[in-house]
C-alpha cells in the first residue's frame, strides 16, 4: 500500500486523532498526580529568587551595582544557545516585544530573561513548522487543488498559528489567577489574624504563604517573593507594587494600594485588612451567587436536547406499547 494513500485515508487519520485524545484524557488525569513535585519545583526556585535577590540588593549597597528600576528581581534562566542567538540575529525583540510582555509573562509565572527569550522564539518559530507542515499536508492530500491554492492555505494556517504561543501563555495566565483568586480572600483572613496576633507584616505574609501553599501554590509562591523583597528592597511600597503587578488582579492591587497607604501615613494595619478581608469575601460570594443565577439558562438547552425526550419516553411508551399490543390482538 502506498504510504500517501496511507497517511491520507479516513481510517488512519480516525486513529490518529482516537490516539490524541487518548493522550490527552490521559495526561489531564495525570497532572493531578503531579502536584507534589510542582510544589517542591515552586519552593526551590524561590529560594533560588531570593538569595539572588539578597546578592543584587548587597551589590547595591556596596556600589557594585544597581538594583532593577522597578525593584523586581528578574531570575536567570537557561535558554539554548540556538534560541538566543536566533532571537538576537532577527532581532525579535523589536518585532514581538512590547512594555507589557515581561509583566504578562510575570502573571503567568515565567520571570527572567530566559523565558522571555523563549516566548520570542517561539512566537518566530511556530507559523513557520505549522506552514510547513499544512502545506506539505495539503501537497500530499488528494483533492487537485492547484499548488498557489495549497500554500495559500498553508500561509493562512501559518498566520493563525502565530497566535499560538499568546494564547497559551493567556491560557496559563488565566488558570493562575483564577487559583490566586480563589484563595485570596483566606489569604486576607489569614493575614489579618496574624496582624492582630501581633506579628509584623514580614512575618505574617511568611507564615500565610507556608499555611496557603497546600490551597494555592501560586499565590504562595508570589508572597513568598513579596516577602523576600520586603526584607531586602529599600523601599516597602515597590514590594507591594510588585505584588500587584506580577498577579494581574485589581483585588489585589486593591490590598496592597491599602497597605502602602497604612505604611506611608501610618494607619492601622490591621483596619486596613479587615476591611478589605470583607470586601473580599462579599465580592466571592457575590460572585458564587452570580454563577447560581446563571445555572438556570446554561441548563435549558441541555433540558430540551437530552432530558425532555428521555422523560417523554419514558412516559408514553407504556401506553403506546399497549396500543400497539391491542392493535395487533384485537378482541374477539
Amino acid at each position: 500500500m502506498n504510504y500517501i494513500d496511507l497517511l491520507t485515508s479516513r481510517d488512519f487519520l480516525i486513529s490518529v486523532l482516537a490516539a490524541i485524545s487518548a493522550g490527552a484524557v490521559v495526561f489531564t488525569f495525570g497532572t493531578s498526580f503531579l502536584t507534589k513535585t510542582e510544589m517542591r519545583t515552586r519552593i526551590k526556585r524561590v529560594a533560588l529568587e531570593r538569595d539572588k535577590l539578597r546578592a543584587e540588593e548587597m551589590a547595591r549597597l556596596r556600589g557594585g551595582g544597581a538594583a532593577d528600576a522597578r525593584g523586581t528581581m528578574r531570575r536567570p534562566a537557561e535558554t539554548k544557545t540556538y534560541m538566543k542567538n536566533i532571537v538576537e540575529r532577527f532581532d525579535l525583540k523589536k518585532a514581538f516585544q512590547d512594555h507589557a510582555t515581561v509583566d504578562k509573562l510575570a502573571m503567568s509565572g515565567f520571570r527572567g530573561q530566559g523565558h522571555l527569550t523563549t516566548f520570542l522564539f517561539l512566537r518566530f518559530v511556530t507559523p513557520l513548522i505549522i506552514f510547513v507542515l499544512v502545506t506539505g499536508y495539503l501537497f500530499l492530500a488528494p483533492g487537485g487543488r492547484p499548488a498557489y491554492l495549497n500554500v495559500v492555505y498553508g500561509f493562512g494556517a501559518g498566520l493563525l498559528g502565530s497566535y499560538l504561543p499568546v494564547v497559551l501563555l493567556k491560557n496559563s495566565t488565566v488558570k493562575r489567577q483564577k487559583s490566586i483568586k480563589r484563595a485570596w480572600p483566606d489569604c486576607l483572613d489569614l493575614m489579618l489574624l496574624c496582624v492582630e496576633s501581633g506579628m509584623s507584616v514580614e512575618h505574617a505574609i511568611k507564615r500565610v504563604a507556608k499555611e496557603i501553599g497546600g490551597q494555592s501554590a501560586e499565590l504562595a509562591e508570589e508572597l513568598t517573593l513579596t516577602n523576600a523583597e520586603l526584607s531586602f528592597l529599600e523601599d516597602r511600597s515597590r514590594a507591594y507594587e510588585n505584588l500587584g503587578r506580577r498577579t494581574g488582579l485589581d483585588s489585589v492591587r486593591a490590598v496592597m494600594s491599602a497597605l502602602i497607604q497604612a505604611d506611608r501615613y501610618g494607619t492601622s494595619v490591621g483596619q486596613a485588612l479587615r476591611v478589605m478581608a470583607e470586601e473580599s469575601r462579599e465580592a466571592r460570594m457575590m460572585e458564587a451567587e452570580k454563577k447560581a443565577a446563571s445555572l438556570p439558562p446554561k441548563m435549558t438547552v441541555p433540558l430540551i436536547l437530552f432530558f425532555l425526550p428521555v422523560l417523554f419516553i419514558v412516559i408514553i411508551a407504556p401506553a403506546l406499547i399497549k396500543v400497539f399490543a391491542i392493535q395487533g390482538n384485537p378482541i374477539g
